[in-house]
């Protein structure tokens, strides 16, 4: 739900009644992950989807039917050979829906909705499957533990449930958590799906050059806080990178000792000067940050780890960079090179293999494939 926060806050903040149904569990290969949602209001209108069209009219009518009942509905969608014309994925996998008219908790997913839509971190635990009343029930969890909400099986339930919530916020993560209805992890289950949503993961480009530009782009497209760092003010300036977040203009490792990353950060070294990429790197494969890429040749490449042994980093910290940067595209153009670029990015990520998904063996979705919930 929280992926279209920025709509349903509006719809909110109007006033509108409506039901969202959520992706809470998918098995096998489907198209959107848990926590991805479509939301109907009472006049019609749809935002969001939850399987890129394979089932969204049959979703479109489960909540039309939650806003007439004002119940929560749980659904399971998969592929079946026996009936052509069933409802389905076609990708042969299988998710579970959940459909919560929102007025039933209106007051805690507004709040949650409005804090997503300002860009704040949050965790919304909401139940499954559950004793009767809890399921659609909502308590959202914020990064200092303080609450808004309940899950309708009292404080230990809620204290566990936002235990499990702060772990998966550490992350990022959204995942479907079981827990015990007494909040122990025994007793009779109740299943949540805990969505997080934090502020975008951060691109750090050095070096501002033409190739810079057309990585901010498509670090743009892919969601990233895109900061573009060169010492040199002539080329560092917001009229080349319009698409940025931020222009600073400063040496690439001083900037670095200052900025806050986190394991979602992504370093993009596009330099290809010695006096910048050295000190920058030496910092870079020693931060917790998800990716670290180094342009240049296969030549420029192995002076550049001998300059860094001599700087005293490990076989260990070396063997993070990624360089040359980017997955083999045969690309040529700046555009083509971003994508390279972007493409080992995503790899690196989701444990992507980066080898062509035809005539291949290995799975096609690396995350977001749980169990389930229990058979209705």
């Amino acid at each position: 739900m929280l992926d279209i926060a920025g709509e349903l806050h509006q719809w909110c903040a109007e006033g509108r009644d409506f039901a969202v149904a959520t992706v809470v569990a998918v098995r096998g290969s489907a198209p959107r992950p848990p926590g991805a949602a479509l939301a109907v209001d009472a006049g019609g209108t749809a935002v969001g989807s939850v399987s890129g069209g394979c089932v969204e009219g049959a979703v479109y009518e489960l909540c039309r039917e939650a806003l007439r009942t004002g119940e929560p509905l749980l659904e399971r969608f998969g592929y079946s050979d026996e009936d052509a014309f069933a409802v389905g994925l076609m990708c042969g996998g299988e998710i579970d829906v959940l459909v919560t008219p929102v007025r039933r908790h209106r007051p805690v997913l507004a709040s949650a909705l409005a804090t997503a839509a300002r860009g704040e971190a949050l965790a919304l635990a909401r139940v499954v499957t559950g004793p009767p009343g809890t399921p659609g029930r909502a308590l959202l969890v914020r990064p200092d533990g303080t609450v808004e909400g309940g899950l309708g099986g009292g404080p230990a339930l809620d204290a566990t449930a936002a235990r499990e919530a702060l772990a998966l916020l550490d992350t990022g993560r959204t995942a479907p958590v079981d827990v015990g209805a007494d909040g122990s992890r025994c007793g009779e289950p109740v299943r949540l799906l805990v969505e997080c949503s934090v502020p975008p993961p951060r691109m750090l480009v050095f070096g501002a050059i033409d190739f810079a530009a057309a990585l901010v782009r498509a670090g743009k497209f892919l969601g990233y806080h895109v900061t573009v760092c060169d010492a040199r003010p002539v080329f560092a300036t917001a009229k080349r990178f319009p698409e940025a977040d931020e222009v600073v203009v400063d040496w690439p490792h001083r900037y670095l000792d200052g900025v806050a990353v986190d394991a979602r950060t992504v370093v993009c070294v596009l330099t290809h000067d010695a006096k910048f990429d050295v000190p920058l790197l030496e910092r870079a494969l020693r931060l917790p940050v998800a990716y670290v890429g180094a342009m240049g040749s296969r030549r420029t490449h192995e002076a550049r780890l001998g300059r860094l042994r001599e700087a005293g980093l490990s076989e260990r910290e070396l063997g993070r960079l990624r360089s040359p940067i980017g997955l083999d595209l045969g690309a040529r153009t700046p555009e083509e090179t971003a994508l390279s670029i972007a493409a080992e990015i995503i790899a690196l990520r989701r444990g992507g293999s980066g080898i062509p998904l035809a005539g291949g063996s290995v799975p096609i979705h690396h995350e977001g494939v749980v169990e389930p919930v229990g058979a209705r």
